[in-house]
C-alpha cells in the first residue's frame, strides 16, 4: 500500500476505505490531496480484491470543506479550462467500482461536489451541505451545477448554487441529495451494511448497472434503452448470471466469482 500524506487507505473485505486526512484544514482539497485521491482510484480500478470504494473525512468535523481557496487564488481563465477536480470527479463517476460517501461535518464547494460523484451518499444529521462558491465571485466547477440538478432537480439546485444556503444531512435527505440518512454514531455501520448488500451482487452485474444508469440519464429514452439492453445482453453471457439464476433455483445463496 502506497504511503500518503493528506490521505489514510485501508482496505476490508472487498471494500477500500479512503480517508481524507487533513482535520486541521478542515479536510480542504489541494492539489496534493487531488493527486493522491486520483492514485487511490487507479491503483482500486486495477484491484480485483475491491469491488466498493467508501470515501470520508478525519477528525468528525469535516468531510471535505472544498477546495483550497489560496490556490483558486492563483488560478487564472486557462488554469479553469484544465480538467482538474472535474476531471478527478468524472472519474470517480465512471469509477467500475461502487463508491460510497459517508459524510460527517462538512462537505462545501469541492468537498460537496466530491460527494456528488460518488454512487450513494450516507449522512448525519452534522453533515452540512452547500455549494458557496458564488460567494468567491465563481461558480461550482467541479459538476456541482450539473450534478445537484440532477439529483436534486433544477429549482432545488438553482437555490442551493444561487443562495449557497448550506444545508444538514436531515435535510439532505429529504430532498434527495443523501441516499441514506442515519445517527452519527452508526455512520460507520450503515456505511458497511450498505456496502455488504452491494458486495453480495454479481460483480459484472454491478459494473453494468452503473454503467446503464450512468450512461443512459443524458441521453434520449431510445438510446437509453438501448444502452439497458445492450448491457443486459453483457450479463447474460457471463458465469454469474448462470451462477445467479442456479443458486435462486437451487434456494441457496450465490458464490460469485472474484473479478
Amino acid at each position: 500500500m502506497v504511503d500518503y500524506m493528506n490521505l489514510t487507505v485501508e482496505k476490508t473485505a472487498g471494500v477500500m476505505w479512503l480517508t481524507i486526512n487533513r482535520p486541521e484544514a478542515r479536510n480542504a482539497l489541494d492539489a496534493q490531496t487531488l493527486t493522491e485521491i486520483n492514485q487511490v482510484f487507479l491503483d482500486a480500478e486495477s484491484d480485483n480484491d475491491v469491488r466498493a470504494v467508501v470515501i470520508q473525512g478525519a477528525g468528525g468535523k469535516s468531510f471535505a470543506a472544498g477546495a483550497d481557496i489560496q490556490q483558486l487564488h492563483e488560478r487564472n481563465a486557462l488554469g479553469a479550462l484544465i480538467p482538474g477536480m472535474q476531471g478527478l470527479y468524472t472519474q470517480i463517476e465512471n469509477c467500475s467500482k461502487v463508491t460510497i460517501a459517508a459524510v460527517n461535518g462538512y462537505a462545501l464547494g469541492g468537498g460537496c461536489e466530491l460527494a456528488l460523484a460518488c454512487d450513494i451518499r450516507v449522512a448525519t444529521k452534522n453533515a452540512k451541505f452547500g455549494l458557496p462558491e458564488l460567494n468567491l465571485g465563481i461558480i461550482p466547477g467541479a459538476g456541482g451545477t450539473q450534478r445537484l440538478s440532477r439529483i436534486v432537480g433544477k429549482g432545488r439546485a438553482l437555490d442551493m448554487v444561487l443562495t449557497g444556503k448550506i444545508i444538514d444531512g436531515e435535510e439532505a435527505e429529504r430532498i434527495g441529495l443523501v441516499t441514506y440518512f442515519t445517527e452519527e454514531a452508526s455512520l460507520i455501520e450503515k456505511v458497511e451494511k450498505v456496502a455488504s448488500d452491494i458486495l453480495k451482487k454479481g460483480p459484472v452485474a454491478v459494473q453494468l448497472a452503473k454503467l446503464a444508469v450512468h450512461k443512459g440519464y443524458d441521453v434520449d429514452s431510445s438510446t437509453a434503452m438501448w444502452i439497458e439492453k445492450l448491457s443486459q445482453a453483457v450479463a447474460f453471457s457471463t458465469e454469474d448470471k448462470n451462477e445467479g439464476t442456479l443458486a435462486f433455483l437451487e434456494k441457496r445463496e450465490a458464490v460469485f466469482m472474484k473479478r
